[in-house]
């Protein structure tokens, strides 16, 4: 009698957890952004050229678009909307970007973007290119359709849609996975819903952010084919905090890049509105925890032959001092500066340094002192801060100043 191997469903089931564990590894479900350089985008321009052949058709219509581009991005940046040459906007021009175009044998009607250089186009107009930016936060956009909820488990429209759009000329610094390798196992639908500090600080800092930004797009069809209505939600942090929302409706399933499109922009400027507002505000649980101090040695006793004056600056030699983690707004570069400035002025501040920078938000700044972290407290509020927190947690705030009050007018002057 031949002995047929038994093969138990267990063993079926394990075949079929490995398969699908490489399947995500090795698919190609990633979605890679097309830009994050931070150029300026000129979109929306029409042109319809003829010429002999059909390539030059074409690049007589792209000749024609920057021209247009120009002239629009000089008037929307105070430049007056005066003309370069066609060989200086071949070196400030980065890129062309084809929304529609019909090619002929000897006409080009097309709708064209350009995108501009930051930095070549704002010394021509005069104007300065750098921008305040948030600190990096890690996006993870979650789709909801059908019941499903889908963030790189599998290519999706909402996947799609925040890769092709162009976050350079925001304020927030988006860190966008592409979706391959390990970040369908690291960032799913089921981590979202975890507030654990320690996972979510390992995630974080394996994709250089510091905060984590998670717009939520829900889906609702009528039937195959017909209108899409998405509910559009802006949420914030390991808690998953909501900043804002809103609804979009497209008539046709054909719409929903174009729906989507949309709702990316608005949730940009949502999360915009709400930096400048101060409501992404730090999460210090994020922060990795700080180092444990050192173990401190008795010293040995004096003797008699030592002197006082010994005694003390044997002590102050070896006291390690209090290390003080402070919030600061920093809203410029020079902000950052005049307030390390400031704290090292301070008498008994050995050190301030900023651990971690968010301009346009709230750095941190790590502050050796010796003495009470409560005389310390005492000395900001002296030099006119608002001082909140308690312990070596300290967050300073610029007290808003009192105007004197309204004094009716000297009928009489003297003089």
């Amino acid at each position: 009698m031949r002995l047929r191997p038994l093969v138990t469903p267990l063993a079926i089931l394990s075949l079929l957890l490995a398969a699908s564990a490489v399947a995500q590894f090795e698919g190609g479900r990633g979605v890679a952004p097309i830009d994050s350089s931070g150029s300026y985008e000129v979109s929306g321009i029409d042109v319809d050229v003829e010429a002999k052949t059909a390539e030059q058709a074409r690049n007589g219509g792209w000749r024609i678009a920057q021209r247009k581009a120009w002239v629009q991005l000089s008037k929307r940046l105070g430049g007056g909307g005066a003309m370069v040459s066609d060989g200086t906007l071949d070196q400030i021009v980065s890129g062309i970007v084809i929304d529609n175009e019909q090619i002929g044998p000897t006409r080009y009607i097309a709708r064209l973007g350009v995108l501009f250089d930051r930095n070549r186009a704002g010394s021509l107009l005069g104007i300065s290119a750098y921008a305040d930016r948030s600190r990096p936060m890690l996006l993870v956009p979650l789709q909801v359709s059908g019941g499903i909820e889908t963030v790189f488990e599998r290519r999706n429209p909402w996947q799609e849609a925040w890769a092709r759009y162009r976050t350079g000329n925001s304020r927030i610094d988006y860190v966008r996975p592409a979706g391959n390798g390990a970040d369908s196992l690291l960032l799913n639908a089921g981590q979202i819903a975890r507030p654990g500090r320690g996972w979510w600080r390992t995630i974080i800092d394996q994709y250089g952010a510091q905060d984590i930004l998670i717009p939520v797009v829900r889906l609702y069809r009528s039937y195959p084919g017909g209108p899409i209505v998405g509910q559009f939600q802006a949420r914030h942090g390991p808690d998953n905090q909501l900043v804002g929302s809103f609804a979009l409706r497209v008539g046709s399933a054909a719409g929903l890049p174009a729906l989507l499109d949309v709702g990316v922009k608005r949730l940009d400027d949502l999360y915009q509105k709400a930096l400048s507002e101060g409501a992404l505000g730090y999460d210090p649980t994020l922060s990795p925890p700080p180092a444990p101090p050192p173990d401190i040695v008795d010293a040995p006793a004096a003797t008699a032959d030592a002197t006082l004056a010994d005694i003390v600056g044997d002590t102050a030699a070896t006291t390690p001092g209090i290390q003080v983690t402070l919030q600061y707004e920093s809203p410029s570069p020079t902000s950052v500066a005049n307030s390390e400035s400031l704290l090292r002025s301070i008498p008994g501040v050995r050190s301030a340094s900023t651990s971690s920078l968010a301009l346009g938000g709230e750095s941190l700044m790590r502050v050796v002192y010796d003495g009470d972290p409560d005389a310390l407290r005492a000395a900001l509020q002296v030099r006119g801060f608002q001082v909140t927190g308690s312990g070596t947690s300290i967050r300073i705030r610029r007290a808003p100043q009192l105007l004197p009050p309204n004094l009716p007018a000297d009928a009489e002057p003297s003089g």
